[in-house]
């Protein structure tokens, strides 16, 4: 493996590491967000009761102002009985008096009916209130957990990009600009490894010459397909001392030909 990757393989694990903390914490939000949504629905819950209770109560007040107005207005016509001279007029009171208790009866069942809607809606929001306490300590407690990771995640994200800093002073200005830009362009790890003859990056098949180049030259080599520059993870095979005399005698017997 070229040891001028060698810096930039220690760079891209850190840079790695770096865009996984992000990650998490960009997400916490949404886990904080997906946490609160039984207290939000409690809450709303609650509110739209509550909200609804406040108006039935002002149209049970406004029904009760409605039957004051109509008892006074029916104690007038009683008053009114002595006044009647024919009977005529005293069956048209009495028609009169009739249609006023019909109507009183209505305004009473009006009232009745909205204290009845009262009442089931004040369970109802007795028991969103009680939804809301248990959402809420469980949020609460949720919320707790996932400061605690962001806080721990932004300190060992302080520390990697202090190291990331670092690593960069120690690599060439060019090679570190061309593992840059591979980098931008593939959105990810500019570096691959060599792994059953496949890129790691790309996972397609490499020339069994371009392996063998990857594994024994110093020079940098990329990728065909994927332009990531490659590196090779295991050790570089190393021919044995039977091999190197049996290809010096060959050597020998050429040269004796010759």
């Amino acid at each position: 493996m070229s040891q001028k990757l060698v810096p930039l393989i220690a760079l891209q694990k850190l840079d790695l590491r770096i865009m996984e903390i992000k990650d998490q914490r960009r997400k916490i939000p949404e886990r904080l967000s997906l946490a609160e949504a039984p207290l939000r629905e409690a809450t709303q819950l609650l509110t739209d009761t509550q909200a609804a209770i406040e108006t039935l109560i002002k149209e049970r007040r406004a029904h009760e102002k409605d039957l004051e107005a109509h008892e006074a207005q029916t104690e007038k016509m009683k008053t009114h009985a002595s006044s009647l001279k024919t009977n005529k007029e005293y069956q048209a009171h009495l028609f009169e008096i009739e249609l006023a208790n019909k109507r009183r009866g209505e305004f009473e069942e009006k009232i009745l009916l909205s204290m009845e809607k009262i009442e089931q809606l004040q369970q109802t929001a007795k028991e969103a209130q009680e939804k809301a306490d248990v959402a809420g300590k469980i949020f609460a407690e949720e919320k707790k957990v996932l400061d605690g990771q962001d806080q721990v995640l932004a300190k060992e994200l302080a520390q990697l990009e202090a190291r990331q800093s670092e690593a960069a002073r120690l690599i060439d200005k060019n090679l570190l600009a061309r593992y840059n830009q591979i980098k931008a362009a593939k959105k990810e790890q500019a570096l691959a490894a060599v792994r059953d003859g496949m890129c790691a990056g790309c996972r397609l098949q490499i020339p069994p010459q371009l392996i063998a180049q990857v594994k024994r030259s110093d020079d940098l080599h990329v990728c065909p397909y994927c332009r990531r520059m490659l590196y090779w993870e295991g050790e570089v095979p190393t021919e044995s001392p039977s091999a190197l005399s049996e290809a010096k005698k060959k050597d020998l017997e050429v040269g004796e030909s010759v």
